[in-house]
């Protein structure tokens, strides 16, 4: 008895097709799902060519990816040219995973839908011009959502930061809200509710008020940043309790004010930036600043600081970038500082202590 032999080649390449196609086509449901969404746009950027209801599997139409249930588990629409109102119809994709509509033009916010799913950990809408304010938490929402990352940065969105949304946002590790039009206080309420927040991004906005002192509660966050708001008060001594911060930035709030404290900067011994320029910050750079090992930025230009530099930022080697221009600083910055380089070198010419 003969045995049919397969080359190798052949049955490699049936296993790829076997493992890549999903065992079975999306639902109806689903199909009526994407197809309500198509609906809801004045201009589909050329989708309707592919999104058909035509007896195709919607698995295969342009943008949509499905894990190997069949089921749509990722929507991918990013740069596409869309405009109209996005519709609420996504969040009824029971297995939707991640959503990317960024670089497009919608129309009207963003459907509480999609923010408070069951289902999406990645939800992504940057630079698509939604505007309104960020929804709130729906009353009948109790159970933490599944959201890890959002990224809702450059629309046009408006009104109070919400303080009542993260209550059931635990397991959001990154949040971009940057460049909007926010206003009211950043709030306290963030790092209670999300004790996994390594990225938070609130810079360009208008917010005010005082810098929560409940920051130092988020112990996981690496990156800070509120820069160019109407933030004012001192910087919290709390907020030096994050000891896992490596981006520290609130430049431009212009009130800020205070003194930086030596005793407890020393503890963000992770830190790689350091911004806090175009401010009101008084006092010295305090001696401890030299403990910072890490520090490759340290931008504290256009506050209200004077006093003799530190000889001990000479230990800070990993140093790429010092900003202290017009302050009233004394001193020099150390032999390893090349203040004769071209601008195209580490160290600008701002930072000589000539011009400080």
């Amino acid at each position: 008895m003969r045995f049919l032999t397969v080359p190798p080649v052949v049955l490699h390449l049936f296993l790829l097709l076997f493992l890549a196609s999903p065992a079975t086509a999306c639902t109806k449901q689903e199909k009526r799902n994407l197809l309500q969404f198509l609906a809801g746009l004045s201009q589909d950027g050329g989708l309707a060519a592919s999104w058909r209801d035509n007896g195709t599997d919607c698995c295969e139409w342009e943008g949509v990816v499905c894990n190997g249930d069949g089921a749509v588990a990722e929507v991918s629409l990013g740069s596409k040219g869309l405009e109209g109102r996005i519709s609420p119809s996504l969040a009824d994709l029971t297995s939707l995973l991640h959503v990317n509509l960024s670089y497009n033009s919608f129309s009207g916010g963003l459907p509480p839908e999609l923010m408070f799913s069951g289902s999406i950990i990645v939800l992504d809408v940057s630079f698509s011009r939604l505007n309104g304010p960020l929804p709130e938490l729906p009353y009948l929402v109790t159970t933490d959502r599944p959201l890890q990352v959002l990224n809702i940065s450059s629309n046009q969105f408006s009104s109070e930061f919400p303080s009542a949304t993260w209550k059931v946002m635990k397991n959001l590790i990154a949040l971009n809200a940057s460049n909007n039009s926010f206003t009211g206080h950043i709030p306290s309420s963030l790092c209670i509710g999300l004790p996994s927040l390594a990225l938070l991004d609130l810079c360009y906005n208008q917010l005010s008020g005082d810098i929560p002192n409940t920051l130092g509660n988020c112990s996981k966050l690496k990156v800070l940043k509120a820069g160019n708001n109407h933030i004012s008060g001192i910087l919290p001594v709390e907020i030096f309790h994050a000891t896992s911060l490596e981006y520290l930035s609130f430049p431009n709030n212009g009130g800020l004010q205070g003194e930086l404290d030596g005793a407890h900067i020393v503890k963000l011994n992770n830190l790689l930036t350091l911004d806090l320029g175009g401010n009101s910050f008084s006092g010295t750079i305090p001696e401890s600043i030299g403990q910072l090992r890490r520090l490759e930025e340290l931008h504290l230009g256009s506050n209200n600081m004077s006093g003799e530099l530190p000889s001990t930022m000479s230990n800070c080697t990993n140093l790429k970038t010092i900003d202290l221009k017009i302050n009233n600083f004394s001193g020099n910055l150390g032999k390893q500082f090349d203040c004769t380089a071209a601008v195209n070198q580490p160290f600008p010419r701002f930072a000589c202590p000539s011009e400080l």
